[in-house]
């Protein structure tokens, strides 16, 4: 599990490869992230807007911004989580994702929280470190 602390907001990120709905014949391979974010911080904060960074291994990066996640703008209290899971299709075996994610507290101080950079690796992928 990948993860990263901003201003008291941890995240943490576990990817998974969903072999049942890639294609690797089709160049379609996708994962499914896990996403765990825990207010260690002294005041609430809501989660208003997401910018994820998907590049593949021809170095092609998408951005991907819009309101919250998943639909929601989750307001997390001191000492609670939010937690879910979203998806990612490259065209490519491997790759990496990172981001941040909007905060606000109740004061109206906006800041963001960072995402850490995570593997997106599968069984296809047949680049070899020397």
């Amino acid at each position: 599990m990948y993860q990263q602390q901003t201003q008291g907001v941890l995240i943490k990120v576990e990817p998974n490869f969903l072999d049942e709905e890639s294609d690797p014949d089709e160049n379609r391979f996708v994962w499914a992230y896990r996403v765990v974010i825990e207010n260690h911080g002294a005041e609430a904060v809501q989660l208003l807007e997401r910018e994820w960074r998907i590049t593949d291994a021809r170095n092609h990066t998408e951005i991907i911004r819009g309101p919250g996640v998943v639909g929601e703008q989750p307001v997390i209290e001191p000492g609670q989580r939010f937690e879910y899971t979203s998806g990612a299709p490259l065209q490519t075996a491997s790759g990496f994702m990172s981001g941040a994610y909007t905060m606000a507290l109740r004061t109206g101080e906006r800041f963001d929280a960072a995402i850490p950079a995570f593997a997106l690796d599968s069984p296809f992928n047949t680049m070899t470190v020397h």
